[in-house]
């Protein structure tokens, strides 16, 4: 468990195809079922201190207590996914952690040097996310650093990705893919 930010509670992964992913991950390694959202529109997206809009599909399901999120941006607009897959690819983009206090939380680590690289919110403006990055281990520079997201589950967010990992933990195998409005 990291001593700054508690345990790991999530792995993001940028694909180009996440019906391809899913299937994959559900078929392959027996992951799922997954919980489609087919398109978010992020709430107050500020990109490298500039608001840019930010859509995505995404896909969440859990493995025991780690939540795997797919993720594919669908707009064109300057954001956090475009710039890994320009540098890096598909692939790994962030670790995730959870937290109920997140404006107390986002000023002790940007106070310790992290780095804001992408805010919003998702569904409301209580739901809050912030990609982070260390100059010590930069993410968005010619080498992959660790991306960290700082997620807040406060509220309506921290009880579907509970009802998300209630499900995962007895899924039978059947309906892989639950499709989320």
């Amino acid at each position: 468990m990291s001593r700054t930010f508690g345990p790991i509670r999530q792995l993001g992964y940028i694909v180009e195809d996440i019906g391809a992913a899913m299937q994959h991950w559900s078929s392959a390694l027996g992951v799922g079922p997954w919980f489609h959202f087919k398109k978010i529109v992020a709430l107050d997206s500020i990109y490298r201190g500039a608001p840019q809009p930010l859509e995505m599909t995404i896909a969440l399901s859990n493995s025991g207590p780690l939540q795997i999120e797919l993720m594919t941006q669908l707009n064109d607009a300057p954001g956090a996914l475009r710039d890994h897959v320009a540098k890096h690819g598909h692939g790994l983009h962030h670790i995730a952690y959870w937290v109920d206090a997140f404006d107390a939380r986002m000023a002790e680590w940007t106070g310790a040097g992290y780095e804001i690289w992408q805010t919003g919110a998702i569904g409301s403006r209580d739901n809050r996310f912030a990609y982070l990055s260390h100059p010590r281990h930069p993410a968005w520079g010619d080498h992959a650093g660790t991306v960290v997201e700082i997620s807040e589950v406060s509220g309506v967010k921290g009880k579907l990705f509970q009802m998300i990992a209630d499900t995962a933990a007895s899924w039978d195998g059947s309906n892989p893919v639950r499709s989320m409005g």
